[in-house]
């Protein structure tokens, strides 16, 4: 892949639906990993007024501090980068409070985290006319449905969904990003242990880009054991979360019935 060209592209791609939308600029959450570093730093090449925002909630120590290192490294490179910290902890320990019936279920809770991060770049966004910029790649976006439907999967625009991990790597290596995210584990940043995506997913993102180019062979006996058991986690979770890749059904009234 031509990285240079793809880094032009998504900067030029980025800029039309700017101009498109009428608004004014971008605002990104910034976790530590390699996502949202790759896609603030797109964002910041367009010369848009791109606002980088950490919200860390009982966050696990090397992931606030990775954040914290890439902000300050895009505010020393770029004129248009403002960042913004908001700490979220009392919110969320209100928010615990109220969900005390069901406070115990550490997915339901991890996906509450996500949707309260989406409600924070919603504010920022409507209070400036910026547009969210999205962070999923393309396994985790059209593959496993690796995301939080209404909370990280509530975007405006989708810089880098067309990329597989091992390609944000490589674009990241190209941008210069710090090396500290670089060579981080992937981690969705939803829980206070620090666990990584392997460890929720059962599978390497290496192994599900496979397993997602070679989904449809129905002779899985070519395959080595391992192959298989990375197939059937790819399969059990796009099926899992397909309802999160697909348009909301919607019940359409026969127009025999409106008349």
């Amino acid at each position: 892949m031509k990285y240079p060209e793809v880094t032009t592209h998504i900067v030029k791609w980025l800029n039309q639906h700017l101009v498109q939308s009428a608004q004014k600029g971008f605002v990104i959450g910034i976790s530590g990993g390699i996502d949202s570093a790759v896609t603030s730093t797109l964002c910041a090449l367009t010369g848009a007024p791109t606002l980088i925002v950490s919200m860390p909630i009982k966050q696990h120590a090397p992931e606030y501090h990775r954040a914290q290192e890439h902000c300050l490294w895009l505010k020393q490179k770029f004129s248009n980068v403002e960042t913004q910290e908001l700490n979220l902890d009392t919110v969320w320990m209100a928010i615990e409070t109220a969900f005390t019936p069901i406070s115990t279920h550490a997915l339901v809770m991890a996906n509450s985290r996500s949707r309260l991060r989406m409600l924070t770049l919603y504010a920022f966004a409507g209070s400036r006319s910026f547009l969210v910029a999205g962070t999923g790649n393309k396994i985790e976006d059209f593959g496993i449905g690796f995301f939080t439907k209404y909370g990280d999967g509530g975007v405006d625009i989708s810089p880098i969904a067309d990329l597989f991990k091992s390609e944000v790597y490589a674009l990241g290596r190209h941008l210069q990003i710090c090396n500290s995210i670089l060579s981080a584990k992937p981690t969705d940043g939803l829980f206070a242990d620090g666990r990584t995506d392997e460890d929720q997913i059962g599978a390497t993102y290496d192994e599900l880009e496979w397993a997602m180019k070679h989904a449809s062979n129905i002779k899985p006996e070519e395959y080595t054991e391992r192959q298989r058991a990375v197939l059937e986690i790819y399969r059990q979770r796009h099926n899992q979360n397909a309802h999160k890749m697909k348009p909301i059904p919607v019940c359409s009234i026969p127009q025999h019935l409106k008349t």
